[in-house]
């Protein structure tokens, strides 16, 4: 994942009416037919603490940390017994790796004495454990147990706003147009398309509009229509 997002991006010309929603998806979903997390993981539970790492960080780094904290603790017992500090030294390369350790043994402990050692498929649980708000939460919902969850990252609110998909002023109000406007069914898998597309093709700084397969219906009065 990628950080949350504090700013709202410059308006799109208008909102997408729903047919352009529609076209918009499936263009995404033709350039990227199998996209998915690229946060490396191996079950439910290495999927939650490598979403919560991910926060004020790169996928790539996370990635990098995790292979040897995984190798060390591939479940919350062993999380538990691995400990605060050792955490930490695992993980001090990423953004705040002090907070983030102290939670990681946190939630383990939890889900430990809460769930059975066994990550919960419910959103209340999930975002009552330590260092899971509502993104990570969705994500979990998402990629773990199927549910048509959007998980609105700084990539995503993004491109609500700049494309016109789904305009809004906070990350929640984004989430819920996207969620009402993406047809049911392109729901779930939307959330890799989009986070794909912000992540390689419509950047923060400089879209790269010349290569985006979804221009036609894109309402973002600045495309960049030829690299520089």
């Amino acid at each position: 994942m990628t950080r949350t997002p504090t700013a709202r991006p410059p308006a799109a010309r208008r909102r997408m009416t729903l047919k352009e929603v529609e076209r918009f998806i499936t263009l995404l979903a033709d350039a990227h037919p199998n996209a998915e997390s690229e946060l490396d993981f191996v079950d439910d539970y290495t999927l939650l603490v490598a979403v919560a790492l991910s926060a004020q960080a790169t996928d790539i780094s996370v990635n990098r940390v995790t292979k040897g904290l995984f190798r060390d603790a591939p479940n919350p017992a062993a999380m538990v017994a691995l400990g605060e500090e050792a955490v930490g030294d695992h993980i001090r390369t990423i953004g705040l790796w002090r907070t983030k350790a102290r939670n990681v043994v946190a939630l383990s402990q939890a889900l430990l004495d809460q769930h059975g050692g066994q990550v919960p498929h419910d959103r209340a649980a999930l975002e009552a454990l330590p260092g899971v708000g509502r993104k990570t939460a969705n994500v979990v919902m998402n990629v773990a147990f199927g549910d048509s969850t959007m998980a609105v990252d700084t990539h995503i609110f993004r491109i609500g706003n700049r494309t016109g998909l789904a305009p809004g002023k906070t990350p929640r109000a984004v989430e819920d147009q996207l969620v009402a406007r993406i047809p049911a069914p392109m729901l779930r898998p939307a959330h890799h398309w989009l986070i794909l597309h912000g992540r390689y093709v419509c950047k923060a700084r400089r879209p790269e509009c010349w290569r985006c397969p979804a221009i036609e219906p894109c309402q973002y009065t600045g495309k960049v229509l030829a690299p520089p």
